[in-house]
């Protein structure tokens, strides 16, 4: 490569590292769910681990074929772009233990528990639906 290539290279490369941060602000602002809440255009920022636990549960239910590894991924993509993280792990919570027996499960069992067990599931299930996964355990797999 020519010093003139790398220097035309160097240019065009400082030229679309300017451009990025004007493109994202370009995007407009954030688009607001049912809630009026904000949600980010590309959803919300789970961590690392609780997306590989949750595709390492999905794939204890489903089968640890190779398809499933990218089955799972959509899944937990699909749940991160409709609910933020906090709330995904409170309802993902509540429906892992609502079949808990005993008095230890009793705070599982009570009003809003259920309902946040219930979001969780339809959530999920629209989630395995679009992403070409089987119907989830009665425990879903959660943090």
């Amino acid at each position: 490569m020519t010093s003139c290539c790398r220097t035309r290279l160097a240019v065009v490369s400082i030229a679309c590292a300017a451009c990025l941060p004007l493109a994202t602000l370009a995007a407009g602002p954030a688009a607001a769910d049912s809630t009026g809440k904000a949600t980010p255009a590309q959803g919300y920022s789970y961590p690392t681990e609780g997306r590989v636990e949750y595709v390492l549960g999905c794939m204890d239910e489903n089968g640890h074929d190779f398809a499933n590894v990218y089955k799972c991924s959509c899944a937990i993509d699909k749940i991160a772009a409709a609910l933020p993280y906090d709330d995904y792990v409170e309802q993902s919570t509540f429906s892992k233990y609502a079949t808990m027996g005993g008095e230890g499960g009793a705070e599982f069992r009570m009003d809003k528990a259920r309902a946040q067990t219930k979001k969780f599931r339809a959530l999920q299930q629209t989630a395995y639906d679009q992403c070409g996964l089987g119907k989830p355990a009665a425990s879903a797999s959660a943090k």
